[in-house]
């Protein structure tokens, strides 16, 4: 099949006349212009206008259809230097590590906890114990830091990771450090606290030690509007914490005990990983947070610093490897627009206890 009858339109009958009219370098515009809508083996039997040279119109042709070919190749190449950037960036989304930098080599290693702890969150016990693993058993690691930047969360999350800390600073006998960004509150807090010391910046948020379980109660609204709420139950508390049902003070009671001894938990890891540097004081359990600067003094965090700093003058392995786990792409987009509404409409009405 004959390329060139893919690239041009149906043929003029004649080719234009008015070249006598312009200049030397308007007419090669103008012809150029006219021959890209003319496949090349058809000057030849067009006909020809006075002014114009068959012989300069084939070539003309010929250039404007390699121009058209030439586009193509460029359109192809363009589409496939992005594909290769995907593909490049997605490995190095799922590569550990900091480029030049060999694991076996000394290095501080870097585990990040950003955002909600939460399970099946970028910052669950799933994720962050598998980075601390891998960066616990790498023999060049000199040091784990975990750089947190997160209000709170799960619990639940927060005592697994901090369990493993404990563990894996006795099975490998290397420290652990904390690095706090903007906050290292509630669920954020028990994690940080498993490590040998706690570095935060002056403005740093810190602390929050405290439980909450919320929610929502729509009966008196519902009562407004004359709305029944219909709910059967096989079992006394099967409806507890319906939002849509009232709230006996049974019930108030019972949620109360339960928060109440999930806060001593985690007043019991704040002391066991403070110990003696923690400075006695009626608010410290309340649920208040303070700045870095206040929690250095009050014994909640060590000192001053960040990353670089710890690195270079803690560690004394400036080489940084970062271990942490991280979706790449296309699990990124997934995860963004698979459930997002539904997903949001469970949080709006979820009562498990929270650290936050």
């Amino acid at each position: 099949m004959n390329d060139n009858t893919h690239d041009h339109p149906a043929q003029p009958d004649t080719l234009p006349a008015d070249l006598e009219e312009k200049t030397p370098q308007s007419r090669i515009e103008t012809a150029q212009a006219a021959t890209k809508s003319i496949a090349p083996e058809a000057i030849a039997t067009a006909p020809l206008q006075p002014g114009w040279e068959r012989a300069t119109l084939e070539k003309l042709a010929y250039a404007a259809l390699e121009e058209q070919r030439a586009s193509r190749r460029f359109k192809m190449f363009t589409r496939l230097s992005w594909l290769v950037l995907l593909l490049v960036g997605g490995w190095l989304l799922f590569h550990r590590g900091s480029a030049g930098t060999d694991k076996s080599t000394p290095h501080t290693a870097v585990v990040e906890i950003k955002g909600e702890i939460a399970s099946g969150g970028d910052a669950s016990a799933d994720n962050i114990v598998g980075a601390m693993r891998a960066a616990f058993e790498d023999d060049g690691t000199q040091a784990v830091v975990l750089l947190i930047n997160s209000p709170g969360g799960s619990p639940v999350q927060a005592g697994i990771m901090n369990d493993e800390i404990k563990r894996l600073k006795a099975k490998y006998k290397k420290p652990i450090y904390a690095v706090v960004e903007e906050s290292c509150a509630s669920a954020a807090y028990y994690i940080a606290v498993g490590a040998d010391k706690i570095f935060v910046d002056k403005a740093s948020i810190v602390g929050s030690i405290g439980v909450l379980m919320d929610g929502f109660g729509f009966t008196g609204l519902m009562d407004k509007l004359g709305v029944e709420r219909r709910l059967l139950t096989a079992g006394e508390n099967k409806g507890f914490l319906d939002p849509y049902s009232p709230q006996t003070e049974k019930q108030r009671a019972y949620a109360q005990a339960m928060l109440n001894q999930i806060h001593q938990q985690f007043i019991d890891t704040v002391k066991a990983g403070r110990g003696a540097r923690l400075k006695e004081s009626p608010e410290i359990f309340s649920g208040l947070f303070w700045s870095g600067q206040q929690a250095v003094s009050m014994g909640l965090a060590d000192g001053l610093g960040n990353l670089d700093y710890v690195a270079r003058e803690v560690v004394k392995a400036e080489d940084i490897v970062d271990y942490t786990v991280r979706d790449n792409v296309a699990e990124k987009l997934a995860k963004r627009f698979g459930a997002a509404m539904g997903e949001g409409m469970i949080k709006a009405l979820k009562v498990a206890p929270t650290l936050r």
